[in-house]
């Protein structure tokens, strides 16, 4: 029997916040427009942001995302997401093991896996995660991945045999969602194809659409 009290993380779309990707906006702008078409679950990364700026944008973001009714998640650092109300984190191969995050985080919040394969994802379950993003799954340039990519195949059979609900990452866009969605994943992380639109917010309704269209279908 399932006695977690947190709530399945939305399926769809999973929208990245990168301080990156059009860093002419800012952080809480980039948020605020991807909200306005509808996200479901977004992920705030500041690889580059100082860390009071970080804090600052994450309270705002966070806020925001609460009044949405949008599960928002801190990439990489439990702090701010507790200094900052976070839903969660998602946490990667070189940032503090999921156990370590679930310790301090206490069993209300989230915890994402970065998982190359069915043996992490395992990993994953057994250190409380809740998900586990798996990839790449398309080539990317978005960030440096030391991993080979996987492809749509060995995607689908990762989906298939994980314990807990996979959320595709890695050069995932509108082109390429609706398979992504068919091999019933959970989610699909998008980053550059959201945010780099023209309508960022209509874009957003787009990705939705389109993987809401085509999960399990099997195509």
């Amino acid at each position: 029997m399932n006695v977690s009290p947190r709530p399945p993380l939305p399926q769809g779309p999973y929208l990245l916040v990168d301080d990156s990707v059009r860093p002419e906006l800012s952080l809480v702008d980039k948020a605020l427009r991807l909200l306005a078409g509808g996200a479901r679950v977004l992920q705030l990364r500041m690889k580059h942001t100082p860390p009071r700026e970080a804090l600052a944008a994450a309270r705002e973001v966070v806020a925001r995302c609460r009044e949405a009714g949008c599960v928002c998640l801190i990439n990489d650092r439990v702090d701010l997401a507790l200094l900052s109300d976070a839903h969660g984190v998602h946490v990667g191969d070189e940032d503090l093991p999921p156990e370590a995050a679930r310790e301090l985080l206490g069993p209300a919040r989230y915890v994402g896996v970065t998982a190359r394969g069915t043996e992490g994802a395992r990993a994953a379950l057994a250190a409380g995660a809740d998900y586990v993003g798996v990839g790449p799954l398309f080539g990317t340039t978005t960030k440096v991945v030391r991993a080979p990519v996987l492809g749509l195949e060995a995607f689908r059979r990762v989906v298939a045999e994980s314990p807990l609900p996979v959320v595709g990452i890695g050069g995932v866009g509108l082109a390429n969602i609706a398979q992504v969605a068919a091999t019933g994943a959970h989610g699909a992380a998008v980053v550059s194809d959201a945010l780099l639109a023209q309508d960022i917010a209509e874009r957003v309704r787009q990705l939705a659409a389109a993987f809401d269209s085509a999960r399990g279908t099997g195509l």
